[in-house]
């Protein structure tokens, strides 16, 4: 092996082992429902080491946040979020209830069955960005069962 190959064989590793940091599983978003303009997407991140989802983007809405709801006094609060802590080797689920995130301004409805790109954007411990994660949700109709466990590691 040359030089030359042998560089750019320890630059793809490099590059496969920074992309193994964070698996993401069971993505899924919510379907809507006729001139409904917002709606959830959910799923499961592990990180290897301390990082943070720092930005989701889709390219069905306008807007998309990541969002936490919370108890305030007797009211459910929910309000977007700077980003999510993912401590190291823990399972960190963004679900209905909790945390989430919300795609809003809809471009047009979400159908039961459709496939929804979600882009994830991490940051490591130092706030180094990390490489995006792309994922395909899967929209559910609103009380379906749960799908499959489909894992993403990058």
């Amino acid at each position: 092996m040359n030089k030359k190959s042998l560089i750019c064989s320890a630059l793809l590793f490099a590059a496969l082992q920074a992309s193994a940091q964070v698996e993401v599983s069971q993505p899924w978003v919510r379907a809507t429902v006729a001139q409904q303009k917002a709606t959830g997407a959910f799923l499961q991140l592990k990180s290897k080491s301390d990082a943070r989802l720092v930005e989701v983007r889709s390219s069905v809405a306008n807007v998309t946040e990541v969002h936490e709801m919370a108890m305030e006094g007797s009211v459910m609060k929910m309000r977007a979020i700077q980003g999510l802590d993912l401590p190291a080797g823990q399972t960190v689920e963004l679900k209905p209830g909790g945390f989430h995130v919300m795609l809003m301004d809809l471009k047009a409805p979400i159908k039961a069955g459709d496939k929804v790109a979600l882009t994830l954007v991490f940051e490591d411990k130092a706030g180094k960005k990390l490489p995006a994660v792309e994922v395909q949700a899967e929209a559910r109709p609103m009380g379906a069962p749960k799908a499959d466990a489909h894992t993403h590691k990058h």
